[in-house]
């Protein structure tokens, strides 16, 4: 009886340890799990514009009233984005946001880091161009959102979004208290009920990095009638710009 009141002691003990080191490990390490910094490969697309502080952004100029600011996904090379967003908008400016760390941008990604760049973009587009859309793709929609309710916006569009990035990481590492250790939580339930636009969400059917429920949830935080949801059947997290609709979609009212 001793004996196996003593080995299921250990096995507790070390179970105990596992789990502290572990989450040890995803607390320190846990900015190398979000992101992924991207180079700039498309330099013949754009114009690469530089706010203060080092952050790069890729743009296609135009003297239009009308501007589109994008923040894209965790991994994602805006630049590459830049022929498409040139065909959906052709009579917009276009800023594409390389986050600190990306696209050769001074810095290191962070919520904060991120954040404040972005409303330096907001603010250096809006100077000349009154009507700024935003739009936002999965860890990009976090931003979007933000810089939504900090700045006035004509349209929000938000592609594969999350209620918070908490909901994501809890669905990859489901046995830690990941929502405790997240330094960066993108807290876009906070942001939502203040939002003045009009704002269309892009969900993929089959999203395997963002839960359903969390989309779902963000949908309900909006005010009445501001809100269009759109589900793309057959879609993934990573192919959902690959529907016929996709492009449509973003530009359309």
């Amino acid at each position: 009886m001793r004996l196996a009141l003593r080995i299921l002691l250990t096995i507790v003990v070390i179970a105990a340890i596992v789990f502290v080191c572990a989450c040890g490990a995803l607390f320190a390490f846990q900015r190398s799990l979000i992101y992924y910094p991207q180079p700039r490969s498309n330099t013949e697309a754009s114009t690469l514009m530089t706010l203060p502080g080092g952050v790069n952004v890729s743009t296609l100029p135009s003297s239009t009233p009308d501007a589109v600011l994008y923040f894209g996904g965790n991994a994602e090379d805006v630049s590459l984005d830049a022929p498409d967003f040139a065909d959906a908008f052709p009579h917009s400016a276009i800023y594409l946001l390389h986050y600190p760390g990306y696209g050769g941008s001074s810095g290191s990604p962070t919520q904060r880091a991120i954040f404040a760049a972005a409303l330096a973009l907001y603010d250096r587009v809006h100077a000349g161009h009154p009507n700024v859309t935003v739009i936002g793709r999965s860890l990009g929609t976090g931003v979007a959102v933000w810089i939504a309710i900090q700045r006035p916006v004509v349209r929000l569009v938000l592609i594969t979004p999350y209620d918070s990035l908490g909901d994501a990481a809890a669905a990859q590492y489901p046995f830690l208290p990941v929502r405790w250790l997240l330094l960066d939580k993108y807290e876009s339930w906070r942001y939502a009920p203040e939002v003045a636009a009009p704002t269309r969400i892009l969900v993929a059917a089959d999203d395997e990095v963002i839960p359903r429920s969390s989309s779902d949830r963000l949908r309900t935080r909006f005010r009445s009638g501001l809100l269009s949801y759109v589900l793309i059947p057959g879609a993934s997290h990573n192919t959902i710009q690959n529907a016929p609709n996709y492009w449509t979609l973003l530009t359309s009212p």
